[in-house]
């Protein structure tokens, strides 16, 4: 198993948006991608950080996270909301 986490900064004043959009996407994620096994939006304390928890089988259901046109399509709706690039951090499973 493979654990992603991927703190996301957003532009101030965002919020619903960027909330809405990575719904949709959480809902096309868990509903497409089999290899999947979590996939959560959490607020911080600061209301303009969020933090994505992420978990896959392996390498393979990521890759095709990765390249599942509901993320690339979504992905560029988020970059409107994005501060700045992901802090994207994966770890393996022990």
């Amino acid at each position: 198993m493979l654990g992603v986490i991927a703190k996301l900064t957003i532009k101030p004043g965002t919020n619903a948006d960027f909330e809405a959009t990575m719904k949709a996407l959480q809902a096309k994620v868990q509903a497409d991608e089999p290899g999947n096994k979590l996939y959560a939006l959490h607020k911080t304390a600061d209301v303009n950080v969020y933090v994505m928890l992420e978990r896959y089988d392996d390498e393979a259901a990521l890759a095709a996270h990765r390249a599942a046109a509901h993320f690339k399509e979504l992905g560029r709706k988020l970059g409107d909301y994005l501060a700045g690039r992901p802090d994207v951090q994966v770890l393996q499973e022990i």
